[in-house]
């Protein structure tokens, strides 16, 4: 692929060129050519135009060593393949002179080419000739015909190693070869050149052209170290992290010591980066950094790769009690103050330990199990030390696990949404869908909603999580109705946390403006015991939120205390029966009493009601005979996500279902 400054460079030559891939086929050409055979279009079709070029071009490999001259209707013309010094630019260049009279017709070329270039005896490295770049290049060297090029290119009274010297390097190969020099700049900065000598005839003579690669490979090392490396820190990254590790247990396998992992977290990180700022949290972590790097062997490895989480590998242990004298010099000088900007700041570390091979016989695995080692470490009261135990304490370093893969569980993409049909009890016709969230753990794969939710209650994790359900579920609605498939509403659960928090209304009213969905389309989920915690104060609330054009609905009817004198304060539109009475309602007649109690309650009040949890036939059956307006369940679809739920939908639509029709 051409730069843009090259291709310029190429562009602007006076004489005509051709730039040439691998092969001989023509990747570029500049206007001097264009005008010169008075040609137009792409370069791949100038062999068809050009009789002339085909010939030539199968040549082109012999071109630096012996110039060729070709006649054509424009006249004739010296040719001489000259070498491009980076590879990655193409293979060469073709340039074109009106043929003179001169003994050597290559001299005559020398200023078209776009880099410093000269011609060397190959015997005692003297140079012949230069081009008005190369003379531009070493002018502070005075005039170099006539000296040795390793005088004039180095500073030097004597030649390069062979090792190192393109030149002796390509009269030993009779081929063209390459080398790197590093040279001082004129303003004392180290620069990089690539050399690339080529024999010329069958005489005595070598050239020899100069590029400056120092960009590029100051380009490709600030590229190994975006992927390698951690950029506030400087630490390895978890890419280059892993690497290590693979390679210490491999190294471990072969009877070459033992390998421990250290996992540390910052305890109550999340306090100093919110009470001082984050330019105080990065001081914070750099001192950190450097205090560990104090701590450790010469043969442990460090990374960052969290935000406030650190890992060490100590590989060629004696035994764990090493590991653990590392870890308890860490705790020690970490609880240390650090004075950043004349503040004293705390910050202690909770540290997991896990060995190989006992607690892990790949990488991945040891890591997880140190992390994990962290909890406990954690749940014992922070600012300790723990070595993996998967049977210690085990529900508690769960909780932790899913606190913490919690908070980056929306950053990280891990959240997401299926959809169950609602569907009306007469004919099973598709009319709304409920949404319901989904978490997809890196390590502990598809955690459930009843372990995850109640985490997120507690940790007060659910309010962003119940903002982002709402935006999403309202999202994709919006954009279903874009689409042109039939409008549903979609049933939405607020949490009680959510039902709390302040600017609950404001948050709505936004998500709905922003998302561009009828708000007549969606429903607002609240439990019984919701609405009775919050007292008085719940009927404002209600109105407010039913003032936007939104549905609401009481979910898990049954299960709470509401009264019906109490009830009928609300300002809702429909019930939902709890699925623990409906799964009952053909074999316990008082779950099958209080069911139609509810649907009968409800019709009092001017309300739907909808049966959630029918998953056969009977249940149907009964919820039909005594009212229910709508049914949601595996009878008539599981919980699916948008692109099985898309596609149900359609076929659904104008079919009938043998569940209905046999009623």
């Amino acid at each position: 692929m051409l730069t843009g400054d090259f291709d310029a460079r190429v562009r602007a030559f006076s004489h005509p060129v051709l730039l040439l891939g691998d092969g001989g086929h023509v990747l570029a050409l500049n206007e001097a050519f264009r005008r010169a055979f008075a040609v137009a279009g792409e370069p791949e079709d100038l062999v068809e135009r050009l009789e002339w070029l085909g010939p030539l071009l199968a040549s082109a490999d012999d071109l630096g060593s012996a110039p060729a001259e070709v006649v054509t209707a424009e006249g004739r013309f010296q040719v001489l393949g000259v070498p491009v010094a980076a590879p990655e630019q193409g293979a060469g260049l073709l340039i074109f002179a009106p043929a003179v009279s001169r003994p050597d017709p290559s001299a005559q070329l020398f200023n078209a080419i776009p880099d410093p270039a000269c011609l060397i005896d190959r015997e005692s490295l003297v140079i012949l000739d230069a081009n008005q770049a190369f003379l531009d290049q070493f002018a502070d060297a005075g005039n170099p015909v006539g000296r040795h090029c390793f005088e004039i290119t180095h500073g030097s009274d004597k030649p390069c190693p062979n090792q190192h010297c393109a030149v002796q390097q390509a009269v030993e190969s009779g081929r063209q070869e390459r080398a790197e020099h590093f040279h001082t700049g004129p303003e004392g900065g180290e620069l990089i050149i690539e050399a690339i000598a080529r024999p010329v005839g069958p005489g005595k003579t070598v050239l020899y052209c100069l590029r400056d690669v120092t960009e590029c490979h100051r380009s490709r090392e600030q590229i190994r170290n975006l992927a390698n490396y951690d950029p506030l820190t400087g630490l390895p990254n978890r890419v280059l992290f892993m690497q290590r590790l693979d390679a210490a247990i491999e190294r471990a396998g072969t009877g070459r010591g033992r390998v421990a992992v250290m996992f540390l977290d910052l305890d109550r990180f999340k306090g100093i980066n919110d009470t001082l700022g984050h330019a105080v949290g990065d001081r914070l972590l750099l001192g950190i950094s450097q205090r560990l790097v104090e701590c450790l062997r010469r043969v442990d490895v460090i990374a960052r790769v969290g935000g406030d989480e650190f890992v060490v590998i100590l590989p060629e242990l004696k035994d764990d009690d090493e590991a653990e004298a590392v870890a308890d010099r860490c705790l020690k000088r970490l609880a240390e103050p650090f004075d950043i900007e004349g503040q004293e700041v705390y910050s202690t570390v909770s540290i997991g330990l896990a060995c190989f091979p006992d607690d892990g016989q790949e990488g991945e695995a040891l890591l997880k199990n140190a992390e994990f080692a962290m909890y406990q470490a954690k749940e014992a009261g922070r600012n300790t030390c723990r070595r993996f135990c998967l049977e210690h304490n085990a529900g508690a370093v769960e909780r932790l696990v899913l606190e913490t893969g919690l908070r980056h569980a929306l950053e990280n993409g891990e959240l997401f949404l299926q959809y169950q049909p609602q569907v009306l009890a007469a004919d099973g016709r598709w009319v709304g869908m409920e949404a319901l969230c989904r978490w997809q753990h890196p390590y502990l794969g598809l955690v459930p909603p009843m372990k995850f939710i109640p985490v997120a209650e507690q940790s007060g994790l659910i309010v962003e999580v119940g903002t982002w359900v709402l935006e999403e579920a309202c999202r994709q609605a919006a954009a279903w109705q874009q689409l042109g498939l039939p409008p549903m509403r979609v049933g939405i659960n607020l949490s009680g946390g959510q039902f709390r928090a302040p600017g609950l209304v404001e948050t709505v009213a936004g998500i709905l403006e922003r998302t561009g969905i009828d708000p007549g389309q969606v429903e607002l989920e609240l439990t019984e015991s919701m609405l009775m915690e919050q007292g008085g104060s719940v009927v404002e609330l209600l109105v407010q939120l039913k003032s936007l054009g939104a549905h609401l609905a009481i979910d898990d009817f049954g299960t709470g205390y509401s009264s019906l004198s109490y009830l009928k304060h609300f300002p809702i539109n429909r019930v939902k029966i709890d699925r623990s009475f409906v799964k009952d309602i053909e074999t316990d007649a008082d779950s099958a009493a209080i069911v139609a109690a509810i649907v009968a309650m409800a019709h009092s009040l001017g309300l739907e009601v909808i049966a959630e949890g029918v998953e056969t036939q009977p249940q149907l059956d009964f919820l039909r005979e005594q009212g229910c307006e709508q049914i949601q369940g595996y009878l008539f679809g599981k919980p699916m996500g948008t692109d099985d739920f898309v596609q149900a939908w359609r076929q659904s639509a104008g079919a009938d279902r043998q569940a209905v029709s046999s009623g």
